[in-house]
């Protein structure tokens, strides 16, 4: 609806030139698909428009030509109906891009996270979350789907700690958790990849050194005799560089803001995957990424999983969801609508659930 409300304001002023930077970033199915329509009509009617976007398929539905850039730079402007996703994902990355990544069947364990019943109220007294239930097992990957702003970040942050819940009950590995402080729920229990990197993740002007070890920077081997090693902070994060493949400058003494928002990811996927957590929460894991570090995070993803850790996934990119998910659970208005296993659900099911039109099941 807001983008509707935009492209009839832009009409309204006469506008010739239209823009659209990730017009689709938070839509559900049905709405790309009326979005990417009424693009194709503005077109017919002879307005220009430039559509940014990193989703390869829409480019292919909408656009005539496409300007690939890669790390500020023009590498070329192609014929779109003359040209495959897989040729356009290369050129934007500088190399091959596996877009079929092996997943192997789950191997589910005992179950790690169970919330039950959870409320969870903001500070003027609106209902963020509403008797949310989830089970998340060793191996398995559930995921959490949903249009922004419906319950999502919330319940992260309830499980985590970060915010207090009103009712309800959180169980990590049979202990119930509710009492736990923050501290005591990131030690040896949940690690946590959040969705904005770089406020809640990084503290961008320190080295990477720093940031690697922020969890844990006051044990062994950082932390002897009250006094802090920074060799072993750099001897850790010179391993993770290598494990991770994180591209940084200066090595372990590079600042982070210096570094690209992929590698940024890497750096924390890398510190928060080591603190060895049972649970292990990702929100909007590849956001603002390009093609090239998204495969590289699906991949860890899986490997985790595979590993036996329980991994939550919440996303609002519906093709990662399909993709990674054994489990989805669709959230709408603070409630969860429908959980079900991946694959018996197709993504225009998943997307009526987003837009709450069925009701909610008992």
């Amino acid at each position: 609806m807001m983008q509707r409300v935009e492209i009839i304001k832009m009409l309204y002023r006469k506008a010739e030139i239209l823009i659209f930077d990730e017009p689709t970033a938070v839509l559900t199915p049905q709405e790309i698909t009326a979005l990417l329509e009424i693009i194709n009509s503005l077109k017919a009617d002879g307005k220009t428009i430039i559509l940014i976007t990193h989703k390869l398929e829409e480019i292919k539905k909408v656009a005539d030509r496409c300007a690939i850039l890669r790390k500020g730079k023009l590498i070329d402007v192609l014929d779109v109906s003359q040209t495959s996703t897989a040729e356009m994902a290369n050129l934007m990355v500088g190399r091959e891009v596996d877009f079929k990544i092996e997943k192997t069947p789950p191997k589910y364990g005992e179950v790690v996270l169970d919330v039950k019943d959870l409320n969870v109220v903001n500070d003027a007294g609106f209902s963020l979350l509403r008797d949310v239930d989830i089970t998340v097992r060793s191996g398995e990957i559930l995921a959490v789907a949903g249009v922004s702003g419906n319950g999502q970040i919330a319940l992260a942050d309830a499980i985590c700690g970060l915010l207090p819940i009103k009712s309800g009950q959180i169980t990590l590995n049979g202990e119930v958790i509710n009492d736990l402080s923050i501290a005591e729920r990131v030690r040896g229990k949940i690690s946590y990849i959040p969705e904005d990197r770089q406020n809640d993740a990084l503290i961008l002007d320190l080295p990477l050194k720093d940031n690697m070890v922020l969890k844990t920077y006051d044990q062994m081997p950082y932390q002897q005799n009250n006094w802090l090693n920074k060799a072993a902070f750099d001897n850790y994060t010179e391993e993770a560089i290598t494990n991770y493949d994180i591209r940084s400058a200066n090595g372990s003494d590079t600042v982070v803001r210096a570094m690209s928002g992929g590698n940024q990811q890497k750096a924390i996927i890398a510190r928060e995957v080591d603190l060895n957590s049972p649970l292990m929460i990702f929100v909007q894991p590849t956001r603002g990424l390009d093609i090239g570090a998204i495969e590289n995070i699906h991949k860890q993803i899986l490997r985790q999983r595979d590993m036996g850790k329980a991994i939550l996934l919440i996303s609002l990119e519906l093709d990662e969801v399909m993709q990674l998910a054994d489990t989805i659970s669709v959230i709408y208005n603070g409630a969860i609508l429908h959980t079900a296993a991946a694959e018996a659900l197709s993504t225009d099911q998943i997307g009526e659930y987003m837009m709450g039109v069925v009701k909610h099941e008992q």
